[in-house]
């Protein structure tokens, strides 16, 4: 993995572990991080997630069971996770990861006010933009 001219610390090793669902990155600052795949797929730096725009930011909701399928390295400056829920258009650079390592409280504090908000929870299924939630009615 090469160095960046950003003075962003770069990646030294990094490991999916499938069973505590995290990503485990050693970055050349000697800092250490385990991102959860959850906190990196609603987190995804992708126009699915962020929109085109300031305020069309789209809301992940049940991803709390997401699992990373594989990652394909893009360069030396990004890797593309590819989720069991079948997302796989983030690229998510060296800067983004060190960012979502050491933001990792905060980041996750402000999704679940933002779920909170949303009148959801991190188990809310998915709602695709245009379809409608019928509920039946009970006899």
């Amino acid at each position: 993995m090469a160095e960046q001219t950003s003075g962003t610390p770069v990646p030294l090793s990094i490991t999916v572990h499938q069973r505590s669902r995290v990503l485990e990155i050693s970055f050349s600052s000697g800092e250490h991080f385990h991102i959860p795949f959850e906190l990196m797929r609603v987190y995804s730096p992708s126009a699915e997630v962020t929109g085109h725009g300031p305020g069309q930011e789209v809301l992940q909701t049940g991803k709390r069971e997401v699992t990373v399928n594989g990652i394909e390295p893009m360069g030396n400056y990004a890797i593309r996770p590819i989720f069991s829920d079948g997302h796989d258009s983030g690229l998510f650079t060296w800067s983004y990861l060190y960012k979502l390592g050491r933001e990792q409280q905060t980041l996750w504090a402000n999704y679940l006010q933002r779920l909170q908000e949303a009148g959801a929870d991190r188990d809310t299924p998915m709602v695709r933009r245009g379809a409608t939630v019928s509920k039946k009615k009970s006899h």
